[in-house]
């Protein structure tokens, strides 16, 4: 069973191999940054390689468009000697393309909104602005509660 696993095989499935790292880069870039930049832009390589994977599925090596054609009276005349691609996986693509684009730019305006109020565009500096705006909260309930909590 390893003896099946040559160069040839690398090669033939190669788009395989590019979404598996494509969407492993991705991933890294997601979990392993803290710039919210970064997480989009990570989540856009993710993207890409689901879209590659589809359009590889979707390809039939020899297959043509799926058009069929008609005789004169409209009648549909299928050949079974030619073969067809589906279509669906790059339809499917097309509304994935658009999709994607809207939630970039949702989470560019979210960044854009983030930097407004924090001032920064880094994970770990928005989490310390939080805590210490916790804190000041719970040290002013303590202090108008009298000191009783």
């Amino acid at each position: 069973m390893l003896s099946e696993f040559t160069w040839e095989f690398i090669v033939g499935h190669i788009n395989y191999w590019l979404f598996i790292v494509l969407m492993m880069t991705g991933l890294y870039v997601v979990v392993a940054r803290g710039n919210l930049v970064k997480k989009i832009v990570g989540l856009n390589i993710f993207q890409v390689s689901v879209f590659m994977l589809y359009i590889s599925i979707g390809k039939i090596t020899g297959g043509t468009a799926p058009i069929f054609p008609a005789d004169n009276q409209g009648k549909i005349k299928l050949d079974p000697e030619i073969i067809y691609s589906n279509p669906l996986p790059h339809v499917l693509i097309l509304t994935a393309i658009v999709v994607g684009i809207a939630t970039t730019s949702l989470g560019l305006a979210l960044i854009v909104r983030i930097h407004e109020e924090y001032g920064t565009i880094e994970e770990q500096a928005i989490l310390k602005i939080e805590q210490d705006i916790c804190r000041a909260e719970e040290q002013a309930h303590g202090e108008a509660m009298g000191g009783r909590v």
